[in-house]
């Protein structure tokens, strides 16, 4: 078991205080917007692992433990499903500011994107490369503090309702359109209408919703925040056709493949397969490939489908999803409870959230997580909150 030394990333629409707050550090008044723990080779975590003989090696990157002896660190049955490599990301993610509004392709659709790209010859770091690699990022978010995003459609009459109420004249043909077509034909023409718009009509569209959401307020309220991030994009419009939720703390999200979503505000431990595939469609400076999203985007309208915890008798706290690259669950210590074997045929990333839990001999708090490889023996103990990130075994 290896204590980890994270890198944080410093987007622009991370949040300057929240990372710092639970690490018990000071804010640098640079955004702080995730902190990424796992064997990504974007940011890899760091570890210096303890000889056998108690001597401290150099420190290295888990990637490169992972690449030494990826069964010893996997175990076999992980190898042999996802191949010699941590198949999840684990991070505290802190928002500040609206994230890209975005969507993310199914297993089947990134291989194909891959590949095209690859055929292509477009360059990995591209700004137009849409396909970094060959797999799906289907992600859980659960909330540290009240949080705020939206997640899939609404339903057409709905999202109708609401941007009529704003009384824009140039929304009235995405209404008529989201009134007069059956759920999927209408969500994808006015999604289709609003990326194809001439982008200065556009923003004088998405300022005067925004003007006037804000004079609203109510249920209107996010979208004026939003364009107060992004005067004038599309996506304030786009933003309109999804579910607004708040979640509170120790409740989640699941974002499967074809989900349009963003993040809008707070600090959540949120886990993902190890992807960096992202099609955007507003909310962004960067490119927004409008054919490839159009064929990725699943147009139904959904409930964004809260997730609760199932707790069991072992004092673990489950969040379900339909992924097997991925596993989160929860455990809240009690002083003077036994201590809670957390040994599992399966890599682990432990993190803790609060308080000063133990895990085996190491001593936690807010924002420490350790690597545990797989069946090597570890305990949890003493009190706190700690996050368990694995896979479906």
């Amino acid at each position: 078991m290896d204590r980890l030394s994270n890198t944080v990333r410093p987007y622009a629409w991370g949040s300057t205080t929240a990372i710092p707050e639970l690490l018990g550090i000071a804010p640098t008044g640079e955004p702080q917007a995730e902190m990424w723990m796992g064997a990504h080779p974007g940011a890899p975590s760091r570890l210096t692992r303890i000889s056998s003989t108690g001597e401290a090696g150099r420190e290295q990157p888990l990637t490169d433990v992972i690449s030494a002896a990826p069964e010893h660190e996997l175990g076999r049955p992980t190898v042999e499903k996802f191949g010699p490599r941590l198949p999840f990301l684990l991070k505290l993610l802190a928002a500040g500011a609206p994230l890209s509004l975005q969507v993310h392709p199914d297993l089947a659709q990134a291989k194909r994107g891959y590949e095209d790209e690859e055929r292509r010859s477009v360059p990995i770091d591209a700004p137009h490369r849409t396909y970094k690699d060959a797999n799906h990022k289907p992600e859980l978010i659960c909330a540290l503090t009240p949080f705020a995003g939206l997640c899939g459609f609404r339903r057409p009459t709905e999202a109708a309702e609401s941007m009529a109420a704003l009384g824009v004249d140039s929304l009235k043909p995405y209404v008529d359109l989201l009134g007069a077509h059956p759920e999927e034909a209408a969500l994808r023409e006015v999604l289709t209408a609003i990326l194809s718009a001439d982008p200065a009509e556009m923003a004088e569209t998405a300022n005067q919703a925004a003007a006037a959401a804000e004079r609203l307020g109510g249920t209107h309220a996010p979208y004026a925040r939003i364009a107060h991030h992004f005067p004038g994009d599309p996506g304030v419009i786009a933003a309109m056709l999804l579910n607004y939720v708040e979640l509170q703390p120790g409740e989640a999200l699941f974002l499967g493949a074809g989900v349009p979503h963003a993040y809008l505000d707070g600090l959540g431990v949120e886990i993902m397969a190890n992807s960096d595939n992202v099609l955007r469609c507003g909310l962004t400076p960067k490119h927004i490939d409008v054919p490839e999203l159009l064929r990725i985007v699943r147009f139904e309208a959904t409930d964004p489908g809260v997730l609760r915890p199932e707790a069991s008798p072992s004092g673990e706290e489950l969040y379900e999803t339909p992924v097997e690259e991925f596993r989160l669950s929860r455990f809240d210590l009690s002083p003077g409870a036994d201590p809670v074997d957390l040994t599992r045929d399966a890599p682990q990333i432990l993190l803790c959230t609060a308080g000063a839990p133990k895990a085996g001999t190491l001593g936690l708090t807010p924002g420490a997580s350790v690597f545990v490889p797989s069946g090597e023996k570890v305990e949890a103990s003493g009190t706190g909150t700690l996050f368990r990130a694995t896979v479906v075994a």
